[in-house]
């Protein structure tokens, strides 16, 4: 997202925007629920298998690295969601 003023913006380019966000917000849901779910079947199979083989982690720290990643992303939409509350456009 490039570096937009809010507080310039029509209320009707602020829903746009906003709808830009929600959109974001469901696909990071959606691709941390992959990731998980990846995550989830790796294991479960490392415990079914009869063979513990350790370096099993080795490839399941990339999903688990993205999932870190998504969580400790800044909040860039913080800026908008105070505006739109101000505006009372939620």
């Amino acid at each position: 997202m490039e570096n937009k003023d809010f507080y310039k913006m029509t209320n009707d380019e602020l829903l746009v925007e906003k709808q830009k966000m929600k959109n974001s917000k469901i696909f990071s849901a959606l691709f941390i629920g992959f990731l998980v779910g990846i995550v989830a079947v790796g294991v479960v199979s490392w415990i079914i298998s009869s063979k513990k083989n350790f370096a099993f982690w080795i490839p399941m720290l990339f999903p688990i690295y993205f999932i870190y990643k998504q969580f400790k992303k800044p909040n860039k939409y913080k800026e908008l969601e105070d505006l739109l509350k101000e505006r009372g456009l939620n």
